[in-house]
């Protein structure tokens, strides 16, 4: 995460704030990767702003308990994209777009 931050020079990054997740080891593997990106950002000067999963639905979808499906769709029609982008990769972009 640093040498992308090196490479593009980001001057600011949205991260979901941390929630609950049933699965304590996919939890674990989270919060782990998320503490190596907020380490890099701070390393960086990268400013950091966090959002709730509540926030960045209704943000971009204008619901918060919106579906993973309606913020694909919503990115999608947003950003203009010709196909739909993968669930994971809409939640990445939905992040972004609240900045």
């Amino acid at each position: 995460m640093s040498e992308i931050m090196n490479r593009y020079r980001p001057e600011e990054m949205a991260i979901e704030d941390l929630f609950f997740h049933k699965n304590l080891e996919s939890a674990l593997k989270i919060g782990h990767a998320r503490g190596a990106v907020l380490i890099a950002a701070v390393q960086n000067n990268v400013k950091i702003f966090e959002y709730s999963p509540l926030e960045i639905k209704k943000s971009v979808v204008g619901y918060g308990r919106a579906t993973k499906e309606q913020v694909r769709s919503m990115i999608q029609l947003i950003l203009k994209m010709k196909t739909l982008p993968a669930l994971d990769a809409s939640d990445a972009l939905a992040t972004a777009s609240v900045i």
